[in-house]
């Protein structure tokens, strides 16, 4: 369990770190684009940083899906009339803003969402990266792959490893890949099931200790679901 912990404990502190760090306010987007003023509320974290607080919230939490950083349902401002209060956003700003901003809302504010993004990122690296990497194959790091392309690129390894990655669920077809997977940090009711043509189940197990666990998903697999283990990494990846 002390690696279950250690993915709860790490993204609360990296959301808790940054709440603290929005809370001083100050003035509108400067020279050279960073945006420093005050932005609509960014997306929360779900998952084991849900918790008021910032304290995690828990195993129970994991179950919880990732909530939407983009609103599509409203128009987009066009990407030539996307300008801060103050001062310029850089090409990758720009970038990263294009078909994200809705009409009527504050760029800067949306850019923040980004850059917390990264934030967030930053401070699960420095914990474990197997962790950051799993928050990004749940979600619970939310929007990852275009912020990552565009504001914090040094990241791009994370989401590369992540694509490759399995959440819980159920995951059948061409989403299955065969290889090696691990999962860093499984809760205590982790189970899984590998079943290949007609339902013939493959592979079944289960962990109740809390600790990392593997498993190899065959090339003649159909479904592979998984319940409690939090995310498979893919063993072997680049790290």
């Amino acid at each position: 369990m002390r690696r279950a912990a250690l993915a709860g404990a790490a993204v609360a502190f990296a959301t808790a770190a940054l709440a603290a760090c929005g809370s001083s306010g100050g003035g509108p987007a400067t020279a050279g684009g960073t945006p420093s003023g005050p932005a609509a509320s960014a997306p929360a974290v779900t998952g084991p940083s849900g918790a008021p607080g910032g304290e995690p919230a828990g195993e129970d939490a994991r179950e919880a899906g990732p909530q939407d950083a983009e609103t599509p349902d409203l128009p987009k401002v066009p990407a030539d009339e996307i300008t801060p209060a103050t001062g310029t956003f850089s090409k990758p700003q720009k970038e990263y803003l294009t078909d994200r901003v809705p009409q009527g809302m504050d760029p800067a504010a949306v850019l923040q969402t980004g850059q917390e993004t990264c934030d967030r990122l930053r401070y699960l690296v420095k914990a474990d990266r197997d962790i950051a990497v799993a928050a990004v194959v749940t979600g619970e790091v939310a929007d990852a792959e275009p912020a990552v392309a565009h504001l914090c690129p040094r990241h791009q390894d994370l989401v590369d490893e992540a694509a490759l990655g399995y959440p819980d669920g159920t995951h059948t077809g061409a989403a299955l890949r065969p290889g090696r997977y691990r999962a860093p940090s499984p809760t205590k009711d982790c189970a899984w099931r590998l079943t290949g043509a007609k339902g013939k189940e493959l592979a079944a197990g289960s962990s109740d200790t809390g600790r990392p666990v593997s498993l190899t998903v065959p090339a003649s697999a159909t479904a592979f679901t998984s319940t409690g283990c939090y995310a498979w990494l893919p063993e072997g990846a680049t790290r």
